[in-house]
């Protein structure tokens, strides 16, 4: 049987109005993560780093049976980790953070958590599908019809969450389980990178740009020429033949 593995590239910038970098990310051969603390409720940065560290504990040599089932405890664990922290300190009880995370099992196949405004797309086949939805007002009204997608692109409380990791321990990620191809492409990234660039010049830097550490730049700099305002990260991950490797666990704080 052919093995499969992905190549990967992770980075994060604080952008140009941020003072700091509320923002994590975890990429490894198995593990894909991240994590966008939510500067409004104070300490997103400790929210952000504490999620990463509790859902990479997932992330233990063999790729578990159960995808979906592995990644959702590690969710869970990341939301409960929250809860103690904030019962340790009073100070930490409005913090939160979204979580997107991939967690592949070497072969063929990805599982998908996603809680809050962090996204997932795929870059299949020359066509740029984004695979996890945006728990947001502004995204719940274009649902139900009563707003466009330029509109909510454009709205002032584009970012308001309706769902994210909070202090409360509970975990509500939507949960999926997808077939990867070799060929493939993905970008995950914090809505600092999206709240700036269309996803037409996604598409573009994603297709022109073979290395994934390349496309990481590339696509960070242009947020920040975009005018920068809010932390940027993103992974980009191919799924490649296994003589093309990753370069080993890359947390970031």
């Amino acid at each position: 049987m052919t093995h499969n593995r992905i190549r990967y590239a992770a980075g994060s910038d604080i952008g140009r109005s941020r003072t700091k970098n509320e923002d994590s990310v975890y990429a490894s051969e198995h593990l894909l993560a991240i994590a966008d603390g939510m500067g409004g409720h104070g300490h997103g940065d400790v929210a952000s780093a504490a999620a990463i560290e509790a859902l990479s504990a997932v992330d233990g040599g063999a790729p578990p049976e159960d995808l979906i089932t592995t990644l959702e405890s590690g969710v869970r664990e990341a939301a409960r980790r929250l809860s103690e922290l904030a019962e340790h300190d009073p100070t930490l009880e409005r913090m939160g953070t979204t979580i997107t995370a991939m967690l592949w099992d070497g072969e063929s196949r990805f599982a998908v958590a996603h809680v809050g405004d962090s996204r997932a797309y795929m870059l299949r086949d020359g066509g740029l599908y984004q695979i996890t939805r945006d728990h947001t007002l502004v995204q719940s009204l274009v649902d139900d019809g009563h707003m466009s997608p330029d509109q909510a692109a454009k709205h002032p409380n584009r970012s308001l969450l309706l769902r994210a990791l909070e202090t409360s321990g509970l975990a509500d990620p939507d949960l999926s389980l997808r077939d990867a191809h070799p060929g493939d492409r993905y970008l995950l990234c914090s809505d600092g990178l999206t709240a700036v660039l269309e996803p037409e010049t996604l598409h573009q830097v994603l297709t022109a740009i073979d290395e994934p550490a390349e496309a990481v730049r590339r696509l960070i700099e242009l947020a920040n020429e975009g005018g920068g305002p809010d932390n940027i990260t993103c992974i980009v991950a191919d799924v490649a033949f296994d003589n093309q490797n990753g370069d080993g666990p890359q947390p970031t704080p």
